[in-house]
């Protein structure tokens, strides 16, 4: 079964970094992959996806801020976070096997169980 691994999170201060890692398995990150975000009380958000071709995808709230990459020899999926605001301030999961060029949930079929990001 599809495996996504997620680590990274934790508390920053406003300004600050982070840099997320999703580990997978049994899934190729060659194929369509990306990140959605949820707050307590709100409905998931997508945050940046990428495609098979390399193409990103990225919300308008990060784009400029928030940089996804991926490293195929160790098939893990990256999200780096520059300049945190409060209002990034979520659990972030990784989802796999999804429409490319779209933040749309309802077309991802693998999900992790998310890493917490704080930022204050």
């Amino acid at each position: 079964d599809v495996q996504l691994v997620e680590s990274g999170g934790g508390s920053v201060q406003a300004g600050g970094s982070l840099r997320l890692s999703c580990k997978v398995s049994r899934y190729s990150v060659t194929d369509c992959i990306g990140w959605f975000r949820q707050a307590p009380g709100q409905e998931p958000e997508g945050v940046a996806a990428i495609g098979g071709d390399g193409r990103p995808t990225f919300a308008h709230s990060v784009k400029g801020r928030f940089t996804i990459s991926r490293d195929n020899a160790k098939n893990t999926l990256y999200l780096q976070m520059n300049s945190l605001n409060p209002k990034d301030t979520a659990r972030y999961y990784c989802a796999a096997n999804g429409d490319w060029y779209t933040l749309d949930a309802a077309t991802y079929s693998y999900w992790g169980q998310g890493t917490q990001v704080t930022v204050s």
